[in-house]
């Protein structure tokens, strides 16, 4: 089977739920095929089901089915054996194959509620994957004529062959998916089938330089994009992890020399993705082409729930700037946004009732599958119950409580207020004055940068890998590093909830050429008795991100910067739905690496970091302002009191 790969947006969770991604393009429809009795795939098709295969009350089937240039596409079909009367079709399409073992899990956790619901469930590999045929290719050009075809036109081609050939449907579709299953479901709705009426794009990337899978705001996400193309381009039908030897990730990063050679010098040959990224250091148009919500449609037609995680480590840009563009075009009502307090794909295994080390209240996963998502296509693909779907549902961390909002982020009961940097390592609502002008400053040395994580760090891909959950990391002893900057409100009086968008106006100076900036905003837990034992003292990351600073002027127009002048940066944060309790303090965290997430900036400006020589990284001084002139803040929307 031929492979062609130009980039590949991967976004895999380590358990089980591979999901990369990538965009697209949108594609000119033609007639749907003819349906066609269905056909048996090859006999050495990896995906092959044996005869009469069951998983608990469902009973599969392989079906290959034609595309409009004569192309078949491997899915497998399962059906309720004790099904009565027509059923809805619910399909999901990935690059990443369905293994039975996998689906045995799928069955009793994914698709739990939905299974016992009753549907139809096609499952398929996307051309040229699996038991399909064709190439395969990641990033699949944008389709310009009726012969041509991209991964829409193969899902218009795929429904409407199964409402004309699959027993027992009821002629309407629905699909659903998490990350690449999520992008896939982005690209169903260009000009969808008729039969298609709703959807779920969950944890999809809408942009790959700007805030997903594998850069932020431009800073390079090394460790995640290396283990992803040493993985997926080495062997064309498994996921084998890169083997790092006796060094953590850290330790073995820190060892390497030129970063565009990773993949001659440790596989043999030239990886395509690697390139990529080497060859496009900047906001490009090879980038550009591939943001999602500009392939689908400005006016929203097919229903679409968009899913999000707060604590997603691959991708929570995305969702939230899909439903963002969306919301533009959405004059019917047909865009919606659930934000739950999960890793990434978190909703869709186990109940949800904690996240690392803390305890959510409740079984939040098995509540989205069962109230939200099981509901959601109950009523647009079988006409039962009524929509009661807030317009966006979100989860309340610190409170641990569900909040239903009119819009997203909030209009009404917020205030917008910042959060100040001041001198002496305090934080507060109120802005400097006069006297509080001398700067922190920190020394920022390449050769010993701050890691994103306690060492040892493990490959993210490696067995019982911990990456889905590094977000709940306790951030307490980075702030003690000399490196890390560090400032804190006095315990609160009462609580303190923000909702909605969070950024940082950070003012800062360098000794050297370019210097990237991390911000994280924390809730500091107290410690003393008034909360468990293991929380104690914790640390607890809320927002956060990485901005590289030779993009100040833009993503396209890389700059150096001057040296010693006082620069102001907009860093975006994203979002938050968050209660700081009484007692507690809020903090914010500002250092100038995090390795090996991000690579490590030389800090004197070159062309092109994945190329730079050893001799390029020197250790600089950099310096954070927060006087009356320069106040360094992070804003917030505050909720107010109830009248």
């Amino acid at each position: 089977m031929k492979t062609t790969v130009r980039i590949s947006l991967f976004s895999l969770c380590v358990a089980a739920l591979a999901v990369p991604l990538l965009p697209v393009a949108a594609a000119a429809q033609t007639a749907p095929t003819a349906a066609v009795a269905p056909a048996a795939p090859a006999k050495d098709s990896a995906m092959a089901l044996p005869p009469g295969v069951r998983i608990g009350d469902y009973v599969g089937e392989d079906v290959m089915i034609p595309m409009r240039d004569g192309t078949r596409l491997h899915a497998q079909v399962w059906r309720p054996v004790a099904a009565k009367g027509k059923l809805p079709i619910l399909m999901q399409r990935s690059p990443y194959g369905f293994q039975v073992e996998r689906l045995k899990k799928s069955f009793t956790d994914e698709y739990k509620e939905l299974a016992e619901e009753g549907f139809i469930f096609v499952l398929q590999d996307i051309r040229g994957r699996f038991g399909s045929e064709g190439e395969f290719v990641m990033l699949r050009p944008m389709a310009t004529g009726t012969k041509q075809i991209d991964e829409s036109t193969d899902t218009y081609d795929s429904i409407a062959w199964l409402t004309g050939s699959l027993a027992g449907n009821n002629g309407k579709v629905g699909i659903f998916g998490i990350s690449y299953g999520g992008w896939t479901a982005a690209m169903a709705v260009i000009n969808p089938h008729p039969a298609l009426k709703a959807v779920s794009v969950q944890a999809s990337p809408e942009d790959m330089f700007v805030g997903d899978d594998f850069h932020h705001n431009g800073a390079f996400r090394l460790d995640y994009a290396w283990e992803y193309a040493a993985a997926l381009e080495t062997d064309g039908r498994t996921l084998k992890p890169f083997g790092f030897g006796k060094d953590d990730t850290y330790g073995w990063f820190l060892k390497q020399g030129e970063l565009a050679k990773l993949d001659q010098v440790h596989i043999g040959r030239s990886l395509p993705t690697w390139q990529n990224f080497v060859n496009h250091p900047n906001y490009d148009g090879f980038w550009r082409e591939q943001v999602t919500s500009v392939r689908m449609p400005k006016t929203v037609a097919v229903p679409n729930l968009i899913v999000a995680g707060w604590w997603d480590q691959e991708d929570f840009y995305g969702p939230l700037e899909i439903y963002r563009n969306q919301e533009k075009g959405d004059r019917n009502g047909r865009n919606f946004l659930v934000i739950g307090p999960w890793y990434h794909g978190g909703w869709a295994r186990g109940d949800g009732t904690r996240y690392g080390p803390f305890e959510l209240g409740s079984a939040t996963s098995t509540y989205f599958r069962s109230q939200v998502e099981t509901r959601w296509f109950r009523h647009w693909l079988k006409g039962e119950g009524k929509l009661e779907q807030p317009e966006a549902l979100v989860f309340q961390t610190g409170s641990n409580m569900w909040k239903s909002h009119k819009h997203w982020p909030p209009r009404e009961g917020v205030a917008a207020r910042n959060l100040y940097l001041h001198a002496g390592g305090k934080l507060s609502f109120e802005p400097p004055v006069a006297g509080d002008s001398e700067p922190d400053s920190f020394r920022s040395d390449p050769a010993d940068p701050v890691p994103y994580r306690a060492r040892p760090i493990p490959a993210f891909l490696e067995k019982d890998s911990t990456w889905p959950e590094w977000l709940a990391d306790d951030q307490a002893p980075f702030a003690q590093r000399k490196d890390v900057l560090f400032w804190q409100t006095e315990p609160l009086t009462e609580d303190v909830t923000i909702v909605g968008d969070v950024a940082a106006k950070l003012f800062a100076s360098t000794t050297g050429s370019d210097a990237d900036w991390v911000v994280k905003l924390i809730d500091v837990y107290p410690s003393d008795a008034s909360v468990p034992e293991k929380l104690r003292g914790r640390q607890m990351m809320i927002a956060n991100d990485v901005f590289r600073g030779r993009f100040r002027s833009g993503l396209s127009t890389p700059a150096p910067l001057a040296p010693g002048a006082v620069l102001d940066y907009d860093i975006d944060l994203h979002a938050a739905s968050h209660m700081f309790r009484k007692g507690h303090r809020i903090a914010v965290q500002i250092q100038s690496s995090w390795f090996p997430l991000i690579d490590r900036n030389p800090q004197t400006y070159v062309p092109n970091i994945l190329r730079a020589k050893p001799e390029d990284f020197t250790a600089q001084t950099h310096k954070v302002f927060h006087d009356a002139g320069h106040p360094s803040s992070i804003a917030v929307s505050v909720e107010t009191p109830r009248k």
